[in-house]
């Protein structure tokens, strides 16, 4: 398969991903990029040790990114000639939260990840920036905060093609309790999910949607479902039978989510993956990957229109009270009244020229936090 990815990051979603690829396409051309180039040659050779173990040895290129260089950037997009870049960097990673003592992180939590958009906007403006000065077109796929990430750069013609993880992390454990319910084997069950990231969010670690809106539907694989089971009963099944594990661990799944998706990129078999932010749209869509590109596959009888309304509507759920046509952020006045008491910091809206400078004032007030309750 002569395919060429360039993964952009070398922190732990990045390194699984590159692991669980090199382990599935020994023979695809992949290039680690990162800032320390220490740890990115070190990164790619384990990833390659590992493989020769495996006995199925792989090369793993490296190079030296910093993508607060958008000229440089460019200029090593360029030299790569990559068919896919995977955007699997930002200031700041979610995970941080979860490592404050357990009463703070689920105080801070009930802000949602809404008010975080600034850490994973930023470096991707940078990227796509560099992406079109470089001249290339590569599918671009985004795994930093994409329900959000993805809409706002839409408006300036800079959305990445197409996001992984959260509506795609919540599949499998649905299928799963869908079957259960439905006394059928999971392989049979096949669901479309519309839903913003709150929703991925919030089921599994409490076996309700909360105030998510979304849209679910269950067909079988060969034919319609007889019967659409009690979406409570389903969901209740996350914290039960089908509870798993998150934060660093949660990871794998996440993940290979990513690699269903880039998968997809590469065989264009067609098979239903479900995604974020497809052309930019908001929150996440069960899609389709073939020669004629990404396309949609919603659940019967809801148009694309009714889909983005769900999603916007969730991604309120989520702390964003909506998004400008110019890219400006609006942010909930709850999500601020929390992150105000608890961080001393407040953003009610962002306009995209000041990503930078609203990220460097929530990763400060963040940082001085978190070392205050350590």
């Amino acid at each position: 398969m002569d395919s060429n990815i360039l993964v952009v990051g070398t922190g732990d979603l990045s390194f699984k991903v590159v692991c669980q690829l090199a382990q599935r396409y020994p023979d695809i051309r992949l290039t680690l990029a990162g800032r320390d180039d220490d740890r990115t040659i070190r990164l790619a050779n384990l990833i390659r040790f590992t493989a020769d173990n495996l006995g199925q040895p792989v090369d793993i290129a490296t190079r030296v990114l910093n993508l607060g260089d958008i000229d440089r950037t460019a200029e090593t997009i360029d030299a790569v000639e990559p068919d896919i870049v995977f955007m699997g960097a930002s200031l700041q990673s979610w995970r941080r939260l979860t490592e404050l003592p357990k009463h703070l992180y689920e105080e801070l939590d009930q802000a949602q990840f809404g008010p975080w958009l600034p850490m994973h906007l930023s470096l991707n403006v940078k990227l796509m920036q560099a992406v079109r000065a470089s001249g290339r077109s590569p599918v671009t796929v985004n795994a930093a905060f994409p329900d959000a990430v993805g809409p706002v750069l839409r408006t300036q013609g800079l959305a990445p093609s197409i996001g992984i993880g959260n509506v795609a992390n919540i599949i499998p454990a649905l299928t799963r309790a869908v079957a259960a319910e439905l006394g059928e084997s999971p392989e049979r069950i096949e669901l479309r999910l519309v839903a913003q990231h709150y929703f991925s969010h919030y089921v599994p670690r409490f076996g309700t949607a909360g105030d998510s809106a979304y849209a679910l539907s269950v067909d079988y694989a060969d034919a319609p479902a007889p019967e659409q089971p009690d979406d409570s009963r389903v969901f209740a099944h996350l914290t039960d039978d089908l509870r798993r594990k998150g934060g660093l661990d949660g990871q794998m799944l996440t993940a290979s989510s990513a690699v269903a998706v880039l998968s997809e990129l590469l065989t264009r078999s067609g098979r239903l993956v479900h995604a974020p932010a497809p052309f930019g749209l908001p929150g996440g869509y069960p899609v389709r990957i073939t020669d004629a590109g990404v396309e949609l596959d919603l659940p019967t009888d809801l148009t694309l229109d009714q889909a983005v309304a769900i999603n916007e509507k969730c991604q309120q759920a989520d702390g964003i009270d909506g998004i400008d046509a110019d890219g400006t952020v609006a942010f909930t006045a709850e999500t601020m009244r929390i992150m105000h008491a608890m961080l001393g910091y407040e953003c009610k809206s962002m306009a995209l020229p000041e990503v930078d400078a609203v990220a460097d004032e929530l990763g400060r007030s963040y940082r001085a936090f978190a070392a205050s309750n350590s």
